[in-house]
Parts: C-alpha cells; sequence; structure tokens
C-alpha cells in the first residue's frame, strides 16, 4: 500500500499525542508530598507534557490547512461560559504558583457564534505562554467592540520581543520557537472565523506585560 509521506507524519503526531495524553494524565496522579524540589519538579514535568501535547495539536491543525482550507463548526456558545472554563484550566495548570483573574465586561454578548473547540485551543495555547513567563498573575477577558467579540489573556512577564511583534505586524509571524509556532496556530484559527465579509485576526501588545486578544467577527 503507497502512503503519501505527509500523511504518516501526520499519523505519526496524532499517536505521539495520544501517548503524551496518556502520560500526562499519570503525572496528573502523583500526589502533592508538601516537599518544593518534588511538586515543582511534577508541576513542570506536567506543563512541559501538555505543551507537547499542544505542539503537536498545533502542528497537525497547521498541516490540515495547508492541505485544505480549515473551516471551523461554527455554532452557537455563551463567552462567559467559555472564559470560566478557561479560568478553571488556568488555575488548575498553575497550581497555585500564579494568580488568575478572570475579568468581563459589561457590553459582553450572552451568546456568540465561533468553533469553541478551536477557539478554546488558542486560547490554552496562549495560557500555556503566560504560565511559562508570568510573574504573578495571569487576566482573562471578554469584551466586544461593535462587531467583534475580543479574548484576550494578559499577563506580567517581560512581554513579547520586540522583533516577534514586528514580525507579527507584518504578517510574517515568527515561527523559530515554540511561542512563535503557537502564534501562528492561532492566527491560522482566528483566520478561519468568517462573518460577512469580516475575518477574525490575532493581535498582539505589551502593556505592562503581554497581552494576546483572538478578534472573532
Amino acid at each position: 500500500m503507497d502512503i503519501d509521506r505527509a500523511d504518516l507524519y501526520a499519523a505519526l503526531m496524532h499517536e505521539l499525542k495520544n501517548n503524551l495524553s496518556l502520560l500526562a494524565m499519570n503525572i496528573d496522579g502523583i500526589p502533592v508530598v508538601g516537599q518544593e524540589a518534588h511538586d515543582h519538579q511534577v508541576d513542570d514535568a506536567r506543563l512541559l507534557c501538555q505543551k507537547v501535547i499542544d505542539r503537536l495539536q498545533q502542528a497537525l491543525l497547521i498541516y490540515k490547512a495547508t492541505q485544505q482550507k480549515l473551516t471551523p463548526a461554527i455554532d452557537v456558545y455563551s463567552p462567559m461560559d467559555l472564559l470560566h472554563e478557561l479560568r478553571d484550566t488556568a488555575v488548575s495548570l498553575a497550581r497555585g504558583r500564579l494568580q488568575v483573574e478572570v475579568h468581563v465586561a459589561d457590553d459582553l454578548p450572552e451568546i456568540w457564534f465561533f468553533d469553541r473547540t478551536l477557539i478554546e485551543m488558542a486560547l490554552i495555547n496562549a495560557i500555556h505562554n503566560s504560565l511559562s513567563y508570568a510573574k504573578s498573575v495571569i487576566r482573562i477577558s471578554a469584551h466586544r467592540d461593535a462587531q467583534n467579540l475580543i479574548i484576550s489573556v494578559h499577563d506580567d512577564s517581560p512581554g513579547f520581543p520586540e522583533h516577534m511583534l514586528q514580525s507579527f505586524a507584518t504578517n510574517q509571524p515568527y515561527a523559530s520557537t515554540g511561542t512563535g509556532l503557537g502564534l501562528q496556530f492561532a492566527q491560522v484559527i482566528a483566520q478561519a472565523h468568517e462573518n460577512e465579509g469580516r475575518q477574525g485576526r490575532l493581535q498582539l501588545r505589551n502593556e505592562h506585560g503581554a497581552v494576546f486578544s483572538l478578534i472573532v467577527p
């Protein structure tokens, strides 16, 4: 049987992702013993495992997008519910090392139309980046402008490197690092969301830390 090499690599990445998911479950089962050296090593291993899983998911999705147009499964969802689930995920991953805050604007709509799985994947990737670089706090927020839902992850890290911001501003995502690949992944997801001729987009800026904003039309 003749198998396309790219499809073989995609299948291999999928298998690796599943195996790492099982490993992550095993790591989650290791109890906290109250010894800083032990507990921090377990936390670091768990976060690293989850990051690798995320990278494999991103690589698979980007591969799919290069083979055919990524078509999101748009449905109606509650942005508030999404924020609360993102907060719970961030709290679980932080394990008390960082404070996690949720800021909800008064104008946040009760419902919005988007692919929840894809949007959540992009935002959890941003949360993982913040967990790696934040000093003490991660803020997850949502509001709307005239035509878009805007969900942001803001941390008190040193911020995005200037070369990364410049590359992204010129539509040339910096992808030589894991963070760059994650941003390219989020950009693919954002741009797959369209509404009445308007396309979703990703916005990066530094404001007392790094601010990652996913804009969904």
